[in-house]
């Protein structure tokens, strides 16, 4: 009796041993039950907002994770779409302790990439991954809550420009964009050269043909069509293009840019041009300039001019503040024009 106890023993043991796959801290653990998040609870929800991305923006607590043995348990925090079955899950943060906190912008990311809609609330499902070593099979998850979130984004809306310019293809056309999310007053610089339109991207943000687009309506005075519409014409030259497809009207300004004022040669009457370079997409030029200020403008005229970026946007403004330089000396000066909406200078 007491040799086939020893032989029941060691053939438990080996299987113990096989199945733990030589990780001696899981020779004896257990399967592990379910576990629950104590808070917040399902329904709670929250308006993120972008000026505070490292705020707090979810605070969860949960149940320790049960594998039948004190060792260290790796959390993960999921979070996937309402409803879904986490058939899509982004993983938001991990850590060996029974809470955590996901900061603004950390959380936005999360809930836009699971497919929220932006200044839209919508529900999110939130569980905790529990995971012990590197064997899958001892992993555990929670009880799932549903999280409501208002998310944002500071992508702004964009529609492309294809034309004769680039070749008619929508993926690789500029950009030109809208001056906030939902709204449709799209501006940016594009170098046009003939036939062109305006198309806008899919529910996943790709351009291309079949989605919707706008042409001239045929009157070539500035009025957008989304059907019938002919190509929108331009002689070669680089444009302020602006369109607004809720009014459906659009133009097309031909700009040729300099750099003027009291640290320039021609002072603040007459600007120093600069030359577009078609590689860097940028307007560039070598300019003696003195200690003192300065600005772009296009076409030797006020009309458009830009300066400091005054609202702290990340793109100088219309109409901005004078720049200045520090001290005298012969400078290269490049204006870039070619992001939307985010307008920048150097001077080296």
């Amino acid at each position: 009796m007491k040799n086939i106890f020893k032989s029941i023993l060691t053939i438990l043991v080996a299987i113990t041993m096989t199945s733990c796959e030589d990780e001696s801290n899981l020779a004896y653990v257990n399967e592990a039950g379910d576990f629950r998040i104590t808070s917040p609870t399902s329904g709670s929800s929250v308006v993120l907002n972008p000026d505070y991305p490292t705020n707090p923006a979810l605070g969860l607590t949960w149940e320790a994770a049960n594998f039948g043995t004190p060792t260290a348990i790796n959390y993960t925090v999921q979070v996937s779409l309402a409803g879904s079955n986490f058939a899509n899950v982004t993983n938001v943060t991990s850590t060996n302790n029974t809470f955590a906190s996901v900061n603004v912008e950390d959380l936005n990311g999360a809930v836009v990439d699971a497919g929220l809609t932006p200044y839209t609330q919508g529900g999110v499902d939130i569980r905790i991954k529990a995971t012990i070593g590197t064997n899958a099979e001892m992993t555990k998850y929670s009880s799932k809550i549903t999280y409501l979130v208002t998310p944002y984004t500071t992508e702004l809306p964009k529609l492309a420009v294809p034309g004769n310019h680039q070749g008619w293809n929508p993926s690789t056309a500029p950009r030109i964009a809208a001056s906030g999310f939902g709204l449709t007053d799209y501006e940016g610089y594009v170098y046009l050269d003939g036939g062109h339109k305006f198309v806008g991207p899919d529910t996943a943000g790709n351009y291309n043909w079949g989605n919707t687009d706008w042409g001239d309506n045929g009157s070539f005075a500035g009025i957008l069509a989304v059907t019938g519409e002919s190509d929108c014409i331009a002689t070669a030259g680089y444009y302020r293009v602006q369109a607004n497809t809720t009014t459906l009207t659009y133009s097309e300004t031909l700009t040729n840019w300099g750099i003027v004022g009291a640290a320039t040669p021609g002072g603040w009457d007459n600007s120093t041009a600069l030359t577009y370079n078609a590689t860097t997409k940028k307007w560039e030029g070598t300019v003696a300039l003195t200690a003192g200020e300065f600005k772009f403008r296009a076409n030797n005229a006020w009309t458009i001019n830009i300066g400091g970026d005054s609202d702290q946007d990340g793109s100088m403004n219309y109409d901005g503040p004078n720049l200045s330089v520090a001290t005298a000396g012969t400078y290269f000066v490049s204006l870039d024009l070619s992001n939307p909406r985010a307008y920048t200078y150097s001077i080296q």
